[in-house]
């Protein structure tokens, strides 16, 4: 393991408003430079090209996945949600932020542990493995073994990540504001609060125990699926220790044939339908590494459970009127849906009617065929880009769903990249009409 993946966490908040201050400077460096180059080339640079370059996204990813915490994570955020509506360039580039984190050193990693458990921390292990075997935003993963041979994987927070969620998030939403790329009639503040809440029960590893434990028990038995239980002695708000589930990452599973392919992602996906339709509960983070992939069992490994919550009953029964809607091909009744579940605003679907007909037409005619579903077809991407483009051109009509929206669809859009990335083909309409029951 080279040493350029060690990197000290900065806890102080002092610390941590410096690296932004950093990081709005080199941006700003990085536009400047940019526009400096179109006006040499005879272009007249628009500021969100300017600072929309794969120099400032490299910048961004660097600087947010030596923060990690809230910074990182929302990073991870938009590199997923807008996998179709970013230049791929700046697609692939802030992807990077799904697994680029670097580790603690070993000394601050060891101050951690004694915090925890105090100086002799290491006689409640027979074997500690000091590099980690993963890392994320919040926390990173070591191997462990426990007296009694039983092989657990241990989740040690970074330090200062659960003090530091409010000012990062109000930092990034500076930046946001100083680069002009959000209008000043957007209100983001209720979705700032929403994301403070929830990456707050996220940096809560005894909540996370327990939403862990009422995985496994709505999916005991299912054998699509492999929950791994908490050590429940050795965890505590800020260090989350749980069996140790063997798999591989879930990229792997592209190697596979696609009748197995298909089995995988038709589990993830009716999983998530039945989050959202039966459960009332759903993990609403569909990071790539939260799943793991058992070749020898043909399982999926289920982990992180920290962004695990309710879904308000409301957003559920709008969730069933889209469906319904869209089942029925009905595009008067899917307008109502979209506008109840918040998708968009009346006077955005006032100011551009044409354009979501020629969206909605364009779904319904992809995603309303019978038989199998073939997600790696992504023919119809471009005409609803277009679409997008017109909507996006009106910075007037830009409106933020409700989070609860959000999440949820967060969580659905994800496994559907997934499935893209898979090239799954499952019978998507037979799906959602067993779901909600049509």
């Amino acid at each position: 393991m080279s040493d350029n993946r060690y990197r000290k966490v900065p806890s102080a908040r002092l610390s941590r408003l410096a690296s932004f201050g950093q990081l709005a400077g080199g941006i700003a460096g990085g536009m400047l430079a940019e526009g400096a180059r179109r006006l040499a080339a005879g272009e007249r640079p628009q500021l969100s090209d300017m600072l929309l370059t794969p120099g400032n996204a490299l910048r961004l990813t660097e600087q947010l996945s030596r923060l990690r915490g809230a910074a990182m994570k929302l990073g991870q955020m938009i590199s997923l949600d807008a996998g179709d509506l970013l230049p791929a360039e700046l697609t692939a580039i802030l992807a990077r932020l799904r697994d680029s984190a670097h580790y603690m050193p070993p000394s601050q990693l060891n101050q951690v542990l004694i915090g925890e458990w105090g100086k002799d921390w290491r006689r409640r292990f027979a074997r500690f493995e000091a590099t980690p075997i993963a890392a994320a935003s919040i926390g990173q993963v070591h191997r462990a073994t426990l007296p009694d041979g039983r092989v657990v994987a241990m989740k040690v927070q970074y330090p200062g990540v659960a003090a530091s969620i409010d000012a990062d998030v109000d930092n990034v939403a500076t930046l946001l504001r100083l680069s002009t790329l959000l209008p000043d009639t957007l209100d983001i503040a209720p979705l700032l609060a929403e994301a403070k809440q929830q990456l707050r029960e996220e940096a809560d590893y005894l909540r996370e125990a327990e939403q862990m434990r009422r995985y496994g028990a709505l999916l005991a038995g299912n054998p699509a699926f492999v929950v791994p239980t908490p050590v429940e002695e050795l965890s505590g708000e800020r260090v989350l220790v749980m069996d140790f589930i063997p798999g591989a990452p879930i990229d792997t599973l592209e190697g596979a044939d696609q009748a197995t392919r298909d089995a995988a992602m038709g589990a993830l996906l009716g999983l998530v339908l039945r989050e959202l339709f039966e459960f009332g509960f759903m993990q609403t983070d569909p990071n790539f590494a939260n799943y793991r992939w058992q070749a020898d069992t043909g399982r999926v490994v289920l982990l992180d459970f920290g962004a695990a919550r309710p879904v308000p009953e409301a957003t559920t029964a709008a969730y069933r009127r889209l469906m319904h809607a869209g089942l029925a091909e009905d595009p008067a009744a899917l307008k109502d849906a979209l506008l109840e579940v918040g998708f968009v605003s009346p006077v955005t679907l006032e100011r551009h009617a044409p354009a979501f007909d020629a969206m909605i037409a364009v779904l319904i005619q992809h995603l309303g065929r019978p038989g199998l579903f073939e997600f790696a077809d992504r023919s119809f991407v471009a005409e609803v880009r277009r679409s997008v483009e017109t909507v996006a051109a009106d910075r007037a009509a830009w409106h933020i769903p409700p989070a609860e929206t959000l999440f949820v669809q967060r969580k659905v859009s994800g496994t559907a990249l997934l499935a893209v990335r898979m090239a799954a083909r499952l019978p998507l309409r037979d799906m959602v009409a067993e779901a909600v029951g049509a």
